[in-house]
């Protein structure tokens, strides 16, 4: 299990516009000028948004033209829900079990 990657899908998460943007996205594909008009915030401060969610791979950009559209990536998605189940079951083996059960991976 990799926990940096999911450390980084939370960090990207912590911010109110992130989470918003990310509801916004669970629509479908949307541009950024869709987006700028629902927020509160700059241009700058939107690409700045963008690429902490971009670059932990939760959202996938798709330039056309001078314009940038964004979609959730499924499968990061995916990944995230599965994570927080795996954390939230109980089970035999986890992490603090480590030093009772050599056979955990």
């Amino acid at each position: 299990m990799d926990y940096e990657d999911y450390a980084l899908f939370f960090r990207a998460l912590s911010d109110e516009n992130r989470l918003k943007i990310m509801d916004m996205l669970s629509c479908g594909e949307i541009c950024a000028c869709e987006i700028l008009l629902e927020l509160d915030i700059t241009q700058s401060t939107l690409s700045h948004h963008m690429k902490i969610l971009c670059d932990c791979a939760l959202v996938v950009p798709r330039r056309a033209g001078k314009w940038t559209y964004y979609s959730q990536n499924k499968a990061a998605i995916k990944s995230l829900k599965d994570f927080i189940g795996y954390v939230s079951a109980k089970r035999e083996k986890c992490i603090c079990n480590l030093e009772k059960d050599d056979d955990y991976e």
